[in-house]
């Protein structure tokens, strides 16, 4: 077991249990799965919530992420009895909060120049989602959305924004250096979105998966021709390999529940 993590300002930290592949031999292509423990201030830490709408074109995407909201809320409302700070990031919605104030709070903050992006490597995924990746009928991608789903909680310390530059910003003018990622799809926004794993990685930021929240859009019917959810172990593996660890919702609020009771 590694334990890695770094100095926390307030210096309460709590120890999360993270999931990693590597792969020993450069020449053969195994991967082996590695367990660490990460130590985090929840001062410094976010979730990002990514594309959760109201609508999909799919429907049972739709479905999924209407059944994936109800297990996420009470995920949020730890986080935020731990001063979490959480990012709503409903891509496409954003009139639709212009008068809130958490989404006023983040577009009125002081915008913050990343630094030089990291080179990092970008295999293709192990699934074919070249046709929109719906498992109910053919491609038909369209914007139905017009905000986020309803079953999430927004918070009145919460902010939202669906805009990389102005994410990372108000992460990095709160002193945040750990982003937690949930939402959909994670073989699409949740890797390519300007505010997701991808963009804040290459900006040094350090992203973490919470893997039971959140949902590929894949179709058995292409490759690798397996069902939707080992379609969606399959992505997930591949960002454990490439991008980030991950970890269980479960995991993280069993920390957070812990590190309050030894306050």
């Amino acid at each position: 077991m590694v334990v890695w993590g770094f100095a926390a300002a307030s210096g309460e930290e709590y120890t999360l249990h993270l999931r990693s592949r590597l792969q020993p031999f450069k020449s053969i292509d195994q991967w082996q799965v590695v367990t660490l423990d990460r130590k985090f201030d929840p001062k410094s830490a976010a979730i990002v919530i990514c594309d959760m709408w109201d609508k999909h074109w799919c429907p049972t995407a739709a479905e999924r992420v209407r059944e994936l909201a109800v297990r996420m809320d009470p995920v949020l409302k730890t986080a935020r009895q731990a001063k979490i700070l959480i990012v709503h990031a409903p891509s496409d919605t954003i009139r639709f909060y212009e008068n809130y104030p958490q989404r006023k709070h983040i577009a009125e903050a002081p915008k913050i120049t990343p630094p030089k992006e990291l080179n990092l490597t970008d295999p293709p995924l192990p699934i074919d989602d070249s046709d929109g990746g719906c498992d109910t009928h053919g491609p038909q991608s369209q914007i139905v959305w017009s905000r986020e789903n309803a079953l999430l909680t927004i918070g009145l310390n919460d902010v939202i924004s669906d805009n990389g530059l102005e994410i990372y910003s108000y992460l990095r003018g709160k002193g945040v250096h750990t982003v937690f990622m949930m939402g959909v799809h994670t073989n699409m926004c949740v890797l390519n979105r300007t505010f997701a794993i991808k963009q804040l990685s290459r900006w040094g930021m350090q992203c973490i998966l919470v893997r039971d929240m959140t949902d590929a859009m894949y179709d058995p019917a292409d490759r690798p021709y397996v069902s939707h959810r080992q379609g969606t172990e399959l992505v997930i593996e591949h960002i454990e390999k490439y991008w980030c660890p991950t970890t269980l919702s479960a995991e993280f609020t069993a920390a957070l529940t812990h590190g309050a009771e030894q306050r």
